[in-house]
């Protein structure tokens, strides 16, 4: 799992070889300050990494670090580091404590002995997209009010990060655009949005057990798309149940990362209140 010290590399969620998002995992940052945790999520250049900070037992206090700034919180990582824990010190429960809040987390031998995750996620909530930023955000895509599903509204939806949904209508619409990462960035930043942008398209009707495949923007270092975003994914479930009304508890499966040649999958249950469970795997990068 590593080829430095104390530094591990693992893929999340990945569907079949060759998919999944990397995560660098430090599970001793005890003597490492806020630069040097910068540095390494830098030169390792993955979405991001996590820094197990302090630990007492199960308890684990982690920052998540993209190439350029922390994250309150990171799902894929969260992913990484809860399999890393497991497979140093057996599967059960753990907690971890992210700047986002406590996230109570799940580890379980699966099929082949591989062990499975999942994390539960922060107190979600849902707010509206302002028109003007709106509008700026559509425009970054080269999307019109035409390309979206009327079914799906344009909102912000928190589940640890603040994450922007567009739905879009026709699937060739959505294999299909693009957008300039300089001012996607920009926009971001200005936001204050640390996560992605979920762009997502759902064939077939909104119901208990649909699939919703995702593209989730996230330009940062050399990076424009990230292949699979746990985070998003428990967001995209709390804007299902709050905004849109589907009857909880309900599960549904987000496929991602097609577009950038590292098909991901990732499973997702909402209960009828609270914090939203994602699930996958992870393996040695």
């Amino acid at each position: 799992m590593t080829d430095a010290p104390g530094i591990l590399h693992l893929l999340a969620f990945a569907a079949e070889p060759g998919g999944g998002n990397p995560a660098g995992v430090v599970l001793d940052a005890t003597a490492l300050d806020d630069a040097q945790m910068q540095r390494i999520a830098t030169d390792l250049g993955h979405p991001e990494t996590a820094f197990v900070t302090a630990r007492d037992g199960r308890r684990v206090q982690v920052r998540y670090f993209s190439p350029d700034d922390e994250v309150p919180f990171c799902g894929h990582a969260t992913i990484a580091t809860a399999v890393a824990l497991a497979d140093a010190d057996g599967p059960g429960a753990f907690v971890f404590d992210t700047v986002a809040g406590r996230v109570d987390v799940t580890t379980e031998r699966g099929e082949g002995g591989r062990i499975v995750a999942g994390f539960t996620s922060v107190e979600p909530h849902v707010i509206d997209l302002e028109p003007e930023v709106a509008g700026r955000l559509l425009g970054l895509l080269g999307l019109s009010a035409d390309d979206l599903d009327e079914r799906m509204p344009l909102a912000q939806s928190f589940a640890g990060n603040l994450h922007p949904v567009v739905a879009v209508r026709d699937r060739s619409t959505f294999d299909t655009f693009g957008f300039e990462p300089a001012p996607m960035r920009a926009l971001l930043d200005e936001r204050g949005w640390k996560g992605t942008v979920i762009v997502v398209h759902v064939d077939g009707d909104l119901v208990d057990g649909l699939v919703a495949e995702a593209r989730n923007l996230f330009p940062v270092g050399d990076i424009t798309e990230d292949p699979a975003t746990g985070s998003a994914a428990a967001s995209l479930g709390a804007y299902l149940r709050d905004r849109i009304g589907l009857p909880a508890p309900f599960r549904f499966t987000v496929r991602q990362g097609r577009h950038i040649g590292r098909p991901s999958v990732l499973e997702v249950e909402v209960p009828p209140v609270g914090g939203i469970h994602v699930r996958g795997g992870a393996t040695p990068l």
